[in-house]
């Protein structure tokens, strides 16, 4: 998948995948995490979600990233906090005492770019990369967060009818992703007509490592 589609789909503002409110499976499971103030979140291809709002509110810190220059920048515009910017090599940073916001391509972000991560929440990162780039992505993500525990919602559903983003993933191939490093336990699921298109069962997994 080519960085032309998601600059494309922000710049035509096509973010059917952007909810209008806080995740309802990460406001009723956010506590799985065991999380105290001023613990960092990692939120991967974060986009403008409202869940970031809604984490600051809880007191966490929190650090994320989007190929999008235009989310980012709607972000911050959104936030309506001071952010001061830094240009790193192949990545731009926006810091704040609470939030530090990266725009560029995930696979060069670093460790010592993000810091120490003490959670990961992953809505839409996973299900948005086609299967030929789930590996790599999610070796890249576990190197770069030292393995931290992840909430992460996945979508299952018949993708013949839908083509995907968001893709449909299996539990298997879920575990084929993390199991090597993670204990995965199915938190919920809901059924939720994907795109208006497919019916979906949504997941939220907690991912612990051994």
């Amino acid at each position: 998948m080519k960085h032309e589609f998601w600059h494309d789909k922000w710049q035509k503002n096509e973010i059917g995948f952007h909810l209008n409110q806080p995740h309802s499976l990460l406001v009723k499971y956010i506590d799985s995490l065991n999380l105290e103030k001023n613990n960092r979140i990692f939120l991967p291809l974060c986009g403008k979600s409202l869940d970031i709002h809604w984490l600051l509110a809880q007191g966490y810190h929190l650090i994320g990233i989007d190929l999008s220059p235009i989310a980012i920048e709607e972000l911050m515009a959104e936030l309506a906090i001071p952010f001061t910017e830094r240009k790193l090599e192949k990545l731009t940073h926006y810091h704040h005492p609470q939030i530090d916001l990266f725009v560029g391509d995930f696979f060069e972000l670093t460790s010592s770019n993000i810091g120490k991560i003490d959670a990961i929440y992953d809505r839409a990162a996973l299900v948005a990369l086609p299967e030929e780039m789930r590996t790599d992505y999610a070796q890249h993500l576990m190197q770069i967060s030292n393995q931290a525990t992840q909430l992460l919602i996945s979508f299952e559903y018949d993708q013949s009818v839908m083509a995907g983003p968001p893709f449909s993933i299996s539990p298997q191939q879920l575990k084929d992703y993390y199991s090597k490093q993670y204990q995965l336990q199915l938190l919920d699921s809901q059924t939720e007509l994907l795109k208006g298109k497919v019916d979906a069962e949504e997941k939220i997994w907690l991912l612990k490592p051994y």
